[in-house]
């Protein structure tokens, strides 16, 4: 099993995460689409949705929209917030989607970089591209390497819950991995994430392959201009060709 499949599903992800600024992602969806002039009548699917509430956002703002993630436990969860326009499912981002095609998927907070084999991170582009209609809109939020670099902390300790997660980052071999330890539940825990620092260059040259071409790069969730230097972000904007 992947680290990714036994982390996210399981309740200690959620709560070390529940502190996530969710009115920043609501402001930042909402200015996204606005950017984007997507109609209200748009068909979007939110690619590695977890626990939907983006999806759940996106419709409320007018959309049609697929939220698709690995966690089968997130998408249980989901399945209450479910109507007429808005559907939840299990789906690998790197199969194909099975859907009619949308105007625009969107993968958002860091929901890429996760695979070792550069061929999955290929295979990921190549199902947008096919879920899209032509000249639709490929999103992808992903981390800024040299802000990474720049930036990395290497330990730290959060207290959620009245757990206390020990974490100590470390970059290796062009990764940054995340150890989390703590106890709970009368035992001890670790858990770890792994994200590759791709550069802008292979990113690009991905997208590119797949049939997009990439139109714009915002730095930060207020959609400012990307410095490769100082921005938190690194949002690419594809369109399909």
């Amino acid at each position: 099993m992947e680290w990714f499949e036994s982390w996210f599903d399981t309740p200690y992800y959620h709560l070390l995460y529940s502190n996530r600024d969710y009115t920043e992602a609501e402001n930042f969806i909402t200015k996204l689409t606005a950017e984007l002039e997507l109609p209200q009548s748009a068909k979007i699917i939110d690619l590695a949705c977890g626990k939907g509430r983006h999806s759940v956002f996106l419709n409320k703002l007018g959309y049609d929209v697929l939220g698709l993630d690995l966690s089968r436990q997130s998408i249980e969860h989901n399945k209450q917030f479910e109507n007429q326009t808005l559907i939840f499912d299990v789906h690998d981002m790197r199969d194909p989607i099975d859907h009619d095609p949308v105007d625009a998927v969107f993968n958002l907070f860091t929901s890429f970089g996760y695979f070792d084999n550069e061929e999955d991170d290929k295979n990921v582009f190549k199902s947008v591209c096919n879920a899209l209609k032509k000249d639709g809109y490929f999103v992808l939020d992903y981390l800024n390497e040299e802000f990474v670099r720049n930036t990395l902390v290497p330990e730290t300790t959060i207290t959620r819950g009245g757990i206390d997660f020990k974490i100590s980052k470390k970059i290796e071999d062009r990764h940054i991995i995340k150890n989390i330890r703590f106890e709970a539940d009368g035992k001890s825990h670790h858990f770890f994430e792994k994200v590759k620092l791709h550069t802008l260059e292979t990113i690009k040259n991905y997208a590119e392959e797949s049939g997009f071409e990439r139109v714009k790069i915002w730095g930060d969730y207020q959609l400012n201009d990307f410095n490769k230097g100082i921005s938190p972000r690194c949002i690419n904007l594809f369109k399909k060709k």
